[in-house]
């Protein structure tokens, strides 16, 4: 059984928002290759999928003579350009039990919020909903150390260290197999938000936020 929870670290798309209509490659293709082709890079999308899914490290691009950093500062910036641009149309969508964060601090709890996507476009879409009041720590992708992010336990632990908790006494909670497994590595108990699938290995599952403040009120 977990120790007494103190703090909950949540990863933040597709768990606290999600994109009406998104797909990763069509941002790919509209927004990034063409920023790459007229630097005279190319690299396809199969390549860009599997450094997103942890399958590849985020470094890989620099066997095509790209500087990695560089190549995901632009990626990031223009990640940023269509969530304001999705933002504006509408399709960013907070899910209706993101209230509950508010009921999760009142209980006294400390929240975080980790993402593998950037500081700038992780801020953007919680600032949108009024949600980024609620943490005391938020983390996108560090570019000192690009291949922190899920399923590396990197962001994790630094949100562990700002909130000054122990492994276990916190939760992660997220809707993928990044998150599971990230939790996981940095020695918490993960909940699965199963917001659309159900991904096996988490530890809990709960199919709102709503469940999930019934379960911190039993653990």
């Amino acid at each position: 059984m977990v120790e007494i929870i103190r703090g909950v670290i949540f990863d933040v798309d597709e768990t606290l928002v999600y994109y009406d209509g998104y797909s990763q490659r069509d941002w790919y293709n509209l927004y990034v290759q063409p920023a790459l082709l007229e630097r005279g890079i190319k690299l396809d999308y199969s390549i860009y999928r599997k450094m997103t899914a942890g399958e590849l490290p985020r470094s890989y691009v620099e066997r095509f003579g790209i500087n990695h950093v560089k190549f995901w500062k632009l990626a990031d910036a223009l990640n940023l350009e269509y969530r304001k641009s999705l933002a504006r149309e509408g399709r960013i969508k907070a899910f209706p039990d993101v209230g509950t964060l508010g009921e999760l601090k009142r209980l006294g709890l400390k929240l975080a919020a980790v993402s593998n996507a950037s500081q700038e476009c992780t801020e953007f879409v919680l600032n949108l909903f009024g949600l980024r009041k609620h943490f005391d720590a938020v983390y996108g992708k560090d570019y000192s150390h690009l291949d922190g992010v899920k399923p590396n336990p990197y962001l994790i632990e630094k949100a562990l260290k700002t909130l000054g908790l122990k492994a276990e006494e916190a939760l992660m909670v997220g809707d993928s197999r990044l998150d599971i497994e990230a939790g996981h590595r940095a020695g918490l108990k993960v909940v699965q938000l199963v917001r659309f699938e159900r991904v096996e290995g988490a530890d809990y599952y709960a199919g709102n936020l709503g469940e999930l403040l019934d379960l911190l009120r039993n653990l």
